[in-house]
């Protein structure tokens, strides 16, 4: 069955990214669309899309009422992998330097769950599932059933779907902004404080997380951010689906970043010539056979940067590795990064962005991966750190537990190298693991990385996943 969708996201790449949600917002609409289901992706126009406009087709604008304030909207299209992109702007609200973490933040989104609904009116493009991901569109569930199913008739057999990317970030704010909503109600309340999350949670026609293993971790105290009794009372409608990522946007057989591309059979030849392109290019003097352990991703506490701190500075203290870091975040981990190149500047290099140049050549030349991460919904850079012949060293938690086989060596058989708890020691242990593996046995290490590499986490397996979960919610089978 062809199905008409709406994705809704506050990212999608290339318009806007902060974190694999972008990735996901690219990758999944084209790879539906591909299927032959008809969709469109709304998000907001953000600063860096407005020298876009003219490339883009001004579709019209609406207007709407909160908390007594009329808010306009414009509405542009653009094409992009032939995927219809609906970009929402109002400049008040959108045009700022960075997409979340301002104050008026429950202002601009509840206007960008208001607006998405409205448009759907306006455009007469009236979907059978509306795709929504994370806090930041979680409102529309709600505002479908207080509102809009009784405004417009034609909405009445919509149906929803909740992405879970990041159970940490709800969209929590003071209770005072419900006057932003036209009705009142329980539903979005949860510990006296209107919650964007919960209220997808409790609304939603199904939810999903983006990968088996933390589905049923959410549902603990731990890892449930005080969402896990909500949760719990939705837990026969909520699934989980292992994200993919676009191999055609990041594979070393035919990426343009790279000096000599290569596969899982050329690797050795085609990582040497990448590592000693990207010494010279960071200014580093080559040492081929010194490791490049890298860090890609947001800079946050959930990455396990706090264990990572713990224990890196002991391998360059003795010179046993490179380390590489691209990413922004938290300005504690940004400054201690920016420290970190400074203290040892022939063997740390550190980017405050993200740049897809860099980072392919930079996962080329890596030999080893960290994401330590505190708990991972899925991550999807240590996927494509394995596709480019990076070993990963992860925690065994959330989505890193369902996609890094650790290396076991009375079977020769893994693709990374794995702890359990969040102990620096046992960080250490892994890391410790794999260097012994680079040094003394090149061929088991070699070995790993082929297998690694022979690893498909792609997004038609992924969508054929969520085509059947929009199947039963269409015809009612959940």
């Amino acid at each position: 069955m062809k199905l008409k969708i709406y994705y809704c996201s506050s990212e999608a790449y290339p318009f806007s990214k902060s974190g694999g949600l972008a990735d996901v917002a690219a990758a999944l609409p084209k790879t539906l669309l591909n299927h032959g289901h008809e969709i469109k992706v709304i998000i907001p126009l953000y600063k860096q899309n407005l020298d876009l406009i003219s490339k883009m087709e001004h579709l019209g604008s609406t207007s709407f009422i909160m908390d007594n304030v009329n808010y306009s909207a414009d509405f542009y299209r653009i094409a992009y992998n032939d995927v219809d992109y609906i970009l929402v702007r109002n400049d008040e609200l959108f045009s700022r330097s960075k997409y979340y973490g301002y104050e008026d933040d429950p202002i601009r989104f509840v206007f960008f769950n208001y607006a998405i609904l409205e448009f759907m009116a306006f455009s007469k493009f009236i979907p059978q599932v509306i795709h929504i991901n994370d806090w930041q569109t979680s409102l529309i569930p709600y505002l479908l059933d207080s509102e809009y199913r009784i405004k417009y008739s034609e909405y009445k057999d919509i149906k929803t779907l909740l992405t879970i990317h990041n159970l940490e970030k709800q969209g929590s704010f003071p209770l005072e902004t419900e006057k932003l909503l036209g009705h009142k109600n329980f539903t979005y309340i949860h510990m006296d404080r209107l919650n964007f999350l919960k209220t997808g949670i409790m609304r939603a026609n199904a939810i999903n997380t983006v990968s088996e293993s933390y589905k049923h971790e959410i549902l603990t105290r731990f890892y449930g951010f005080d969402l896990q009794g909500p949760l719990k009372a939705r837990q026969h409608q909520l699934f989980g689906i292992l994200n993919g990522f676009d191999e055609t946007l990041y594979n070393p057989i035919d990426s343009p970043y790279l000096v000599q591309t290569y596969d899982e059979h050329t690797f050795e030849i085609g990582k040497k010539y990448n590592k000693i392109d990207l010494l010279k290019q960071i200014g580093f003097q080559v040492n081929p056979d010194m490791p490049i352990i890298s860090f890609i991703n947001r800079l946050a506490r959930q990455k396990g940067i706090d264990i990572l701190m713990r224990e890196i500075e002991h391998y360059l203290e003795n010179k046993a590795c490179y380390f590489i870091v691209l990413g922004k975040g938290e300005a504690i981990y940004e400054s201690y990064f920016e420290n970190l190149a400074k203290k040892y500047p022939d063997l740390v290099f550190y980017q405050n962005s993200f740049d897809i140049d860099l980072s392919h050549k930079v996962y080329a030349a890596s030999d080893l991966f960290l994401l330590p991460s505190l708990f991972e919904p899925c991550g999807l850079n240590h996927m494509i750190a394995m596709k480019f012949g990076a070993l990963p060293i992860v925690r065994d938690t959330g989505g890193l537990k369902d996609t890094v086989t650790s290396y076991n060596k009375f079977t020769g058989v893994g693709v990374g190298f794995s702890f359990k708890n969040n102990d620096p020691e046992e960080l250490k242990d892994a890391i410790d693991q794999a260097l012994y593996l680079y040094h003394h046995d090149k061929y088991t290490f070699n070995e790993l990385i082929a297998q690694a590499m022979h690893v498909h986490h792609s997004m038609e397996k992924m969508a054929m996943q969520y085509e059947i979960l929009y199947q039963k919610l269409v015809y009612n089978k959940i």
